[in-house]
C-alpha cells in the first residue's frame, strides 16, 4: 500500500533539526552564515510574490532584518540551507526595511495557500504557526513573570528564577468529520462564512476526552444525530491560528436533523450528484480546496 497524499501545508520538505535547537552557539552561527535563510512574517501574514502562481520571498540574513525583528525561531534545514522564521510584526512599515522593499507583499495565508507549491505552503504555515505561539506566550502562565525564547525558538522559559517555569508551543487539537449515511452526507453552514460555501462538521476536543468521543459529540450538539462507525482519514496543520485538524469519517444512526443555531445556520444532506454539479458561486460552494474538510469530501465522492 502507498503512502496517503499529504493534506496542503503538511509534511513539507524541511528537516526540523531538532537535536541542534539547544546549542545555542550553532544556532547563533548559523544566523551569521550567509548561507541562511530567513522566512519573513508580519502580523501573521506571510512575504510573497503575487501571482497565478504565487511563491514566498526568502531572503538572506540581513543584519538589518534580523535586527528589527521582535523574534527569530529555528526552522529547520531544506537542502544545505538553515531557515530561520522572523516576526517583524513590531515594524509599522515593514516595505521600508531595504532588504523587503520591492520583493513582494504581505499575505493572508489563507488567500494564497491553495495557489501555493506543496512544500512552500508547509514552510509558511510552520513559520506563521511558531511566530503566532511566541506572541501569545511573552508571558508566564503560571506567576506572570516575562518569558524568554530559548532552544531556538522551541521553548519559552520563564525569567522569575522563583518559578523558571518552561512553555512548549502548543497546538489545539480540532477534530473535522464527514458524517455520512452510505448514500448523502451532511453539510452545513455558519453564517460568518463567506456566501454559498458549506462544509462538514468539526469541533475543538475537550480536557478528558478521545477523538472518537469529540466527533461523537460535536455531531450531537451540532445537528442532532447519533453516529457509530468513527473511522480516521488524515489530519492537516491549520494555523489560522493554531490548531491541528484530525479528519473523520461517522455514519449516522439516523437522518433526522435538528441543527444547533448557535453553531449554525443551516445543515442538511446532499447527494453524491448535488455534489458533484456544484455551482462553486455565491449560491453553494464546496471548501476551499487547501483544507481538510475538501479532503474528506473528495475522499467520500471518490468512493
Amino acid at each position: 500500500m502507498t503512502e496517503p497524499r499529504p493534506n496542503f501545508y503538511a509534511s513539507g520538505a524541511i528537516d526540523r533539526l531538532s537535536g541542534q535547537r539547544r546549542d545555542a552557539g550553532w544556532v547563533a552561527a548559523r544566523l551569521a552564515d550567509p548561507q541562511t535563510r530567513l522566512v519573513p512574517v508580519w502580523r501573521s501574514h506571510n512575504l510573497v510574490i503575487e501571482g497565478d502562481s504565487p511563491r514566498p520571498v526568502i531572503l538572506a540574513p540581513e543584519p538589518a532584518l534580523l535586527a528589527a525583528a521582535s523574534t527569530v525561531v529555528l526552522l529547520g534545514s531544506i537542502g544545505t540551507a538553515v531557515h530561520f522564521a522572523v516576526d517583524l510584526s513590531p515594524v509599522e512599515e515593514p516595505q521600508a526595511l531595504p532588504p523587503i522593499g520591492g520583493s513582494g507583499i504581505f499575505a493572508d495565508l489563507r488567500t494564497v495557500g491553495p495557489l501555493l507549491a506543496h512544500d512552500d505552503g508547509a514552510l509558511l504555515a510552520y513559520a506563521r504557526g511558531l511566530l503566532h505561539w511566541h506572541s501569545r506566550h511573552g508571558f508566564c502562565g503560571v506567576c506572570g513573570s516575562p518569558t524568554e525564547s530559548a532552544e531556538g525558538g522551541h521553548l519559552r522559559r520563564c525569567t522569575n528564577p522563583a518559578c523558571g517555569a518552561q512553555h512548549f508551543p502548543r497546538t489545539d487539537p480540532a477534530v473535522i468529520m464527514l458524517v455520512h449515511d452510505g448514500d448523502r452526507i451532511v453539510l452545513g453552514r455558519q453564517a460568518v462564512w463567506p456566501p454559498g460555501m458549506h462544509s462538514v462538521l468539526a469541533g475543538f476536543v475537550e480536557p478528558g476526552e478521545s477523538l472518537e468521543d469529540a466527533v461523537r459529540r460535536e455531531v450531537g450538539e451540532e445537528i442532532g444525530v447519533a453516529v457509530d462507525q468513527v473511522r480516521y482519514n488524515s489530519s492537516q496543520p491549520w494555523p489560522f491560528p493554531a490548531s491541528i485538524m484530525l479528519g473523520f469519517s461517522a455514519r449516522a444512526r439516523g437522518t433526522t436533523i435538528s441543527v444547533d443555531p448557535s453553531e449554525l445556520e443551516t445543515a442538511r444532506w446532499y447527494t453524491r450528484a448535488e455534489l458533484l454539479a456544484s455551482p462553486e458561486n455565491e449560491t453553494f460552494r464546496l471548501p476551499r480546496r487547501d483544507s481538510i474538510a475538501r479532503r474528506l469530501i473528495a475522499d467520500w465522492l471518490a468512493g
